[in-house]
């Protein structure tokens, strides 16, 4: 028969593993839930459709280049050097002096590059400027004011006035705003009416 101190020692491990047990419990039971994450993916955004890339367009280039009497095409918003470049640039003839190689051309138009020591050029036609058939078209919303004084009755002073009206208000979308310039009356409107493009 067991003695008094096996007895204590039994029941002091039974005590003891009765607590682990208990310990045990209390640890599981006081585990948090497990958190569920939910992952919501952003709404979708709706994509810009690409705009339209503008098509190039056709020059017609005469005069003292490389190639004369040449129809190019070039990007649009291309300038006057870009069409003389396309046609193997100028020859060494050329009067560049009277060329504005800065100037944006257009679907339809004709870049012409004076030969030096020539001054037989047609009647109405500038050089180096677009031009149309009946004549000069001058691009009141991209022309500079070398190119604005060309038109009948406009001289420095309004053409950096064009400029300035230009630049505070966007560029013109009407022949008849062009009225709304200080300086520029019904006579004068009239006037280069027929000499001015708004493209």
């Amino acid at each position: 028969m067991p003695d008094q101190s096996t007895r204590t020692t039994l029941l002091v491990t039974f005590i003891i593993a009765i607590l682990i047990v208990i310990g045990l419990v209390a640890v599981v039971a006081s585990r948090p839930e497990p958190v569920v994450m939910t992952i919501n993916p952003p709404m979708p955004t709706a994509t810009e459709a690409p705009s339209a890339t503008p098509s190039p367009i056709l020059v017609y280039v005469t005069g003292a280049v490389a190639e004369p009497e040449t129809t190019v095409r070039v990007p649009h918003n291309s300038r006057v050097q870009d069409a003389i470049d396309a046609v193997g640039g100028v020859s060494e003839d050329a009067d560049l002096s009277r060329v504005n190689l800065a100037a944006i051309i257009h679907d339809g138009d004709q870049i012409h590059v004076p030969i030096l020591g020539d001054d037989s050029e047609e009647a109405g036609v500038i050089p180096a400027l677009p031009t149309r058939s009946g004549g000069t078209v001058i691009y009141v919303n991209t022309a500079v004011a070398e190119e604005l004084q060309r038109l009948p009755g406009i001289g420095a002073v309004i053409a950096n006035r064009i400029i300035a009206y230009r630049e505070a208000n966007g560029p013109f979308s009407s022949v008849e705003q062009l009225g709304e310039v200080e300086g520029i009356g019904e006579a004068t409107l009239e006037q280069i009416a027929p000499f001015i493009s708004l493209e």
